[in-house]
């Protein structure tokens, strides 16, 4: 009985803590080699004042494959950088790893070690003044929820955000601070301008951060502003800082452009020192796929040789497969692998990697309407079947999400209705349809004129009605 005491008193001390174990750390079991993989770059290239906890968000992967002993190896390097902390921050910078500690001892079946940790982390609280026994409330703790939060992709961004938002409340000129909540404004920021102001400021507050300026520079050019994103993209690729991550996101500015040399580039020296990136491989792939819509928009100007335009398609695919193999759950990297392999009439494969995209879980509603978009394409001039095209479209369009992507799914889906007009083909149902995109513009009175002629059409059709 004893033992089992122990048991539930450790237990219910743990799930007390404020550290990776509690955090709502949100990834997929198959994501986990690509997120070590990006765990090991960071600690390698990128110049951050988050090492103590770039280790601990190891220390929590390797317990996740069963590698406790080796997620120990990472809480002790974490524990060593907390020692050139300022001496009156030691103790608070430690809370997270003696959390982590605690929590790997509990799964060793090591109940004593994990207590003198809780112990450890219940006499910092008293000592701190917290009121609870085995955590505390401080911006410090918060921004670290942030960063492991940004680290694990995509649906902890708006988390992220908040952990960062929340220590700002109480140190709104802190540069670290500043930094992580520009960063998942930034990934969140998909298609407006919320992270423009949080990225300006970081810039401010950390003027040789050569990362945060090249994102700068990104927001800047989704925004027009060429000529100021360029300055901050210039700085950024003269400086030292964290070369192989600036390299990647400068390829992605130049990539956008239509520079493809300049974009591949700066990627290949980005792969030399990070070959397992997966994101590299995708940026890669996706400046293959920039350079097939460059030769087919301009074959009337340049014609191209077949072989020369197959061989961009079979570059393209390999990376695409390359991105997929290191991380399993890119739903857009199926997307544009299904588009190149249409390209050279693969379509039994470019169907399978469309079937996997659409059916991802839990993704953006963005991301949902950019899959509907290109799947509809893919059905509309590839597979000629104007209905298949029209059905995601409107699913798209159900999405109720505020993007671009709207407006594309929008546009190709008021051509199919006007075709069907104009073709007279089902011309009840296109010029219904027709009223639909008017109504989903707010034309209303486009939208009334369509829904009337389709009535009266009905009527002609079907007079004895």
């Amino acid at each position: 009985m004893g033992q089992n005491a122990d048991y539930h008193q450790v237990k219910d001390g743990l799930l007390q803590l404020r550290c990776h174990f509690t955090w709502k750390l949100l990834f997929e079991d198959t994501d986990i080699p690509d997120l070590e993989s990006r765990i090991l770059e960071e600690i390698e290239f990128l110049d951050t004042k988050n090492n103590v906890g770039i280790h601990n968000l190891m220390a929590y992967v390797k317990h996740l494959k069963s590698q406790d002993e080796e997620a120990l190896q990472s809480l002790e390097k974490a524990e060593d950088l907390i020692q050139g902390e300022r001496a009156d921050q030691r103790d608070k910078r430690s809370l997270v790893t003696w959390g982590n500690y605690a929590w790997v001892h509990f799964h060793m079946g090591r109940l004593e070690k994990a207590q003198t940790y809780l112990d450890k982390v219940e006499n910092t609280c008293k000592e701190l003044g917290s009121p609870f026994r085995y955590r505390m409330e401080c911006p410090e703790l918060d921004c670290e929820e942030g960063w492991a939060m940004v680290k694990c992709g995509g649906q902890n961004y708006k988390a992220a955000m908040a952990c960062f938002a929340k220590a700002l409340q109480v140190e709104p000129e802190n540069p670290e601070f500043c930094t992580g909540y520009a960063i998942a404004a930034y990934r969140e920021d998909y298609d407006n301008e919320i992270s423009l102001g949080p990225l300006r400021k970081a810039v401010r507050l950390n003027p040789e951060d050569a990362y945060i300026k090249v994102l700068l520079a990104l927001k800047l050019q989704d925004l027009g502003k060429a000529a100021e994103a360029e300055t901050y993209l210039d700085e950024a690729l003269t400086s030292e800082s964290s070369q192989p991550y600036v390299f990647r996101y400068a390829a992605k500015y130049y990539q956008r452009k239509g520079y493809i040399d300049k974009a591949l580039h700066l990627l290949e020296r980005a792969l030399e020192a990070t070959p397992s990136s997966a994101y590299l491989h995708y940026q890669i792939g996706l400046c293959y796929k920039k350079q097939m819509i460059q030769m087919k928009t301009t074959s009337h100007q340049q014609p191209h040789r077949q072989e020369e335009f197959e061989k961009v398609l079979h570059q393209g695919i390999c990376e695409f497969q390359k991105t997929l193999r290191l991380r399993p759950t890119l739903e857009m990297a199926y997307v544009c692998l299904a588009e190149m392999q249409a390209e050279l009439g693969q379509y039994q494969e470019a169907e399978k990697n469309f079937q996997k995209a659409l059916n991802t879980k839990n993704l953006p509603g963005h991301i949902q309407q950019d899959i509907h978009l290109r799947y509809g394409r893919f059905q509309q001039f590839h597979q000629l079947s104007d209905d298949t095209a029209i059905t995601h479209y409107l699913k798209g369009l159900k999405i109720e999400v505020m993007s671009n992507v709207r407006g594309k799914l929008l546009n190709a889906l008021e051509k199919l209705a006007k075709k069907g007009v104009h073709q007279n083909v089902c011309v009840v149902e296109s010029t219904s349809l027709l009223g639909l995109v008017h109504k989903l513009k707010g034309e209303v009175n486009e939208a009334l004129l369509c829904y009337e002629r389709a009535l009266r059409l009905t009527e002609e059709l079907n007079p004895e009605f």
